[in-house]
Order: C-alpha cells, then structure tokens, then sequence
C-alpha cells in the first residue's frame, strides 16, 4: 500500500504466553463422565490446553507477552507511543486492561485502549494500529496485544464450551519505517450482526447487569446458543484472502503463510483447499493450547516467527473471526 506520508507499519518483534496449567482432554472426559477426547482430536485437533490459575488474569498474560515481545525488540516500554490491547476478557468492565498494562509495564509515553471484536479482534487492532503508524509522525512503535483468559466465564458443566475454549496472549510490536516494501500492505473488516445472539457472554454489562437471578441461571457465563452454519468461516476467509490478494496483485496461492483462527482445523484446511494453498502454509497452534480466541493468531504468528517458519519478506494473510459475528484480514511483509 503506497502511502501519502511515505510511512510503512513493520512487525518488529513478536512475543507470546500462556499459563502454566495444563488441561489434557483426559480431564474433560473424567469432569464430563463420558469420552470427549476422541471428537476433539478428529474435529478440531485440540489435545490439550492451559489455563489461568485462580489467582492469574488476562492483563498478567498479556504483560507476560508484552514484555517477551519489547525484550526481543531491543525497546524500553517508555519508549513506547500507543498500547493496545484486544480482548473480550478484560480485566474490569473499566477501565480498560490496556491503562492496566501501561502502568505495570512502564509505558509512561504511551495512548491506551481497549478494543473488542470479540475473537477477531486482534487482526482488527493490528490494522488499527498500522493506520496509526502510517498516517501520524507521532506513532512509531505501537504495541498490540491480544489477550484471552475464557477459562474464567466457562460453565464446567457445559461441555459445548468448557472443552474447547482456552487461555493465553501474544504480542506484536509494529515501528515505522520508510523507503520498504514490507510491512502493512491491506486490510479488510467485516461483520455479519445478525448473529450477535448466537454466542457470547451475555450478562455482566448493561442490557442484563449482575443479579442473583443472573448468576443462578449461569448467565454470567459463555454460552453457545445456536450452532453456525459450519461454512461460515471458510465462506468469509476465502472472499477475505481474495480480496486482499486483488488489492496488492497477489494470488492467494502465492502466498507464503495463513496465520487463522485457531478453533476448527477443518475450517482452516478447507479454506486453504479453496484457495489452492498448502496445508503446511498455516501455522497451528491448537493442538497444545486450545481455542485461545483473540490471542490465537499472535501466538500462532509468534510461534512461526520464532521457529523460523517464517522469514524476512514472506509474505503473510492473518485472518480472523469471532463472536458477533466480526471478521478481519490483514497482510504484511514480513
């Protein structure tokens, strides 16, 4: 994307983290008295997961992953212009976690603020933040952050959602740069609101506020209530990696790596058969952690990045999807 200012928003640096507990899907069979293992393996390829320990809350992963990233970077958190932090599990209804990261991690010179589309809210906070970047001389090294700790509004009773939903957070620090051809090149947001009541967190916030009634009936809690038509995602992702492949004059087959929701490995396998990719070209990290939401792309991004998966001038399509139901694609050159 050619800019007026000249400006590009590059990926720095990458961190990750999650929590030291780990919850085999043994555990799930023995809490649910029957065997879930066998269905997770085969339809989504989660054998386990971490999650928060009772004392452990979304802004102490996120600090975690914050500071792997600014470490790897060579950068001082004062040194820092704008802090970001996608989530849906914050750490107060208000303020916000990002103001909570901020003071912890030092960040004196740093603007904060929430952002939230639910699952797919880190690749929207990362187009945010490179708009950022690109257009204001007063940005040049903005930290995004996605944080997810679900694990603390799961039903244990509910084995629709307590086997597959998990905790974790992973960092991106974007800096400006100029006279590049990497860095951010497109975007694209997307949003289907007529799926809104299907799935979420529905009390705890104005429409339902926290009442014993509330908490009896678990409403505090996340709930599945009606089940997505399952080609949503491949549907969304494939018009998604389409449309930004046309903006920077790229087939989706060239290229070099899908970094996706990490929920349905069908989901993503079928996308890439759509659109003629390499099942290997997606980074996956369910298998050991779980569903961990608007923390799932960063971490899988950092896992690439820190294996050396992925390398200087690939280029990557990070797209995402979440409750609402909100969707989001980015590229970058690495």
């Amino acid at each position: 994307m050619q800019t007026a200012t000249g400006r590009r928003a590059l990926i720095t640096a990458t961190g990750s983290y999650a929590p030291a507990r780990v919850l085999p899907n043994s555990y799930f069979n023995e809490l649910l008295g029957e065997d879930v293992d066998t269905w997770l393996r085969q339809n989504v390829n989660i054998h386990s997961r971490r999650w928060c320990a009772a004392d452990e809350s979304v802004a102490d992963l996120c600090e975690h992953a914050a500071r792997q990233a600014l470490t790897r970077a060579g950068v001082r958190p004062e040194e820092l212009d704008l802090l970001i932090v996608a989530t849906d599990t914050p750490e107060y209804v208000s303020p916000s976690t990002a103001a909570v990261l901020q003071h912890r991690l030092g960040a004196t010179g740093a603007g904060t603020f929430d952002l939230n589309a639910a699952c797919a809210g880190f690749v929207t906070a990362l187009d945010v933040a490179a708009k950022y970047v690109v257009s204001d001389t007063r940005y040049n090294r903005v930290l995004v952050i996605g944080g997810y700790a679900m694990s603390k509004y799961l039903d244990l009773t509910d084995k629709k959602t307590v086997t597959l939903f998990a905790d974790g957070a992973g960092a991106v620090l974007l800096t400006s740069a100029e006279n590049t051809d990497r860095g951010f090149l497109t975007s694209r947001l997307h949003t289907e609101g007529q799926y809104t009541s299907w799935m979420g967190i529905y009390a705890g916030a104005t429409n339902q506020p926290v009442t014993a009634e509330v908490l009896a009936r678990n409403d505090h809690k996340l709930k599945f209530v009606h089940r997505f038509p399952k080609e949503i995602n491949p549907d969304i992702w494939t018009r998604l990696a389409k449309e930004m492949g046309g903006d920077i004059k790229v087939c989706p087959c060239e290229v070099d790596h899908y970094v996706m929701t990490q929920l349905n490995i069908h989901a993503i396998h079928e996308t890439l058969d759509r659109l003629g990719v390499p099942h290997e070209r997606a980074p996956l990290i369910m298998e050991q952690f779980g569903y961990t939401g608007s923390a799932a792309i960063p971490m899988a991004l950092d896992k690439a990045v820190t294996s050396g998966d992925i390398k200087e001038n690939d280029l990557v399509f990070l797209i995402g999807s979440g409750g609402g139901l909100a969707f989001a694609g980015a590229a970058f050159r690495m």
